[in-house]
């Protein structure tokens, strides 16, 4: 296995040692937790997302965590999401929120999870918002999808999905979507899977990533293009440019922290740039994904460490 998938894998499996979870909370800050992560609260991120919108950048923020085990914990979500949408649109700020179904419920309740999104989606659309489900684990897709599905047959417009282009599945997801002309996010996926759901070489996952890309567009899909890559932005904005697909039907999806410069030089570009700006204490199994995506950055973080 290459060097790059044996770091990967490490770090992907290290998203879930609470052990080293208890060890990098005490050295958040030392170890540059904030060049990836908006801070531990909403009034730490609300600065955050103002100065991604004065350089011209538009923002989503997540409350970070996952897997809560009972109601009353989904229900602290929920009300923590709540207080986002209202400050995020009390202070005119271009940012909408991206949700774990597992943090609003998924694990217990499918029905729990759905009523629970349902009512971030239609406090959403009051203030103008709009939410994105974020997907995760293989085992969990098929849930997610069923709760979107079931929530755009029951008229909400403003929710989006996410698909994994790792996931052989995903190219069959899209298509059974786009009779419901989604919004759907292209992500390559940030978990560690078994080579018999999802590609296990970078390759076929950059084509099957391009083959999704293209594929929304073609159908119409507002296309949420979430990567870093250079090879691939380019790719999209020639495809788009080759199809005559306007720049307004989709976006690029960047990280916090993560080539900003380029996020700033695409916007200018006349592009809709989107920067991930999550928030809150539970940030490990997050910043763990990240590093993984995008193992140079654990270079940042060693650098860190060892400054005196």
């Amino acid at each position: 296995m290459p060097r790059a998938s044996l770091l990967r894998n490490a770090l992907l499996a290290a998203a879930g040692d609470s052990r080293l979870a208890a060890v990098a909370r005490r050295y958040g800050r030392r170890i540059g937790v904030a060049r990836f992560v908006a801070g531990e609260s909403l009034e730490e991120c609300v600065p955050v997302v103002r100065g991604l919108n004065a350089r011209g950048l538009l923002a989503n923020t997540t409350v970070l965590g996952e897997g809560v085990t009972d109601t009353a914990a989904a229900e602290s979500i929920v009300r923590q999401y709540l207080a986002v949408l209202d400050r995020m649109d009390g202070e005119l700020l271009r940012a909408n929120i991206a949700v774990k179904l597992t943090n609003l419920g998924l694990d217990f309740g499918e029905d729990v999870a759905y009523r629970n999104t349902a009512r971030l989606i239609e406090h959403a659309a009051r203030c103008g918002s709009f939410v994105r489900i974020d997907m995760e684990e293989s085992p969990r897709v098929d849930a997610t999808l069923r709760t979107y599905r079931r929530l755009r047959e029951a008229g909400s417009e403003r929710v989006g999905i996410a698909l994994q282009a790792y996931l052989y599945r995903s190219e069959r997801d899209l298509a059974d979507l786009l009779p419901l002309a989604p919004n759907v996010r292209i992500v390559k996926g940030a978990y560690l899977e078994p080579a018999d759901v999802a590609y296990p070489r970078k390759a076929d996952v950059d084509r099957s990533y391009v083959r999704l890309v293209e594929g929304a567009l073609r159908a119409g899909a507002y296309t949420a293009v979430a990567t870093h890559d250079d090879r691939i932005i380019r790719h999209v904005a020639e495809f788009a440019a080759r199809e005559e697909i306007p720049a307004a039907a989709f976006e690029f999806q960047m990280l916090l922290g993560v080539r900003p410069q380029l996020q700033i030089d695409l916007a200018k570009r006349g592009y809709r740039v989107r920067v991930a700006a999550p928030h809150g204490p539970e940030w490990y199994p997050y910043l763990m994904r990240r590093l993984a995506e995008r193992p140079a950055n654990v270079l940042f973080v060693a650098r860190n460490l060892l400054r005196p």
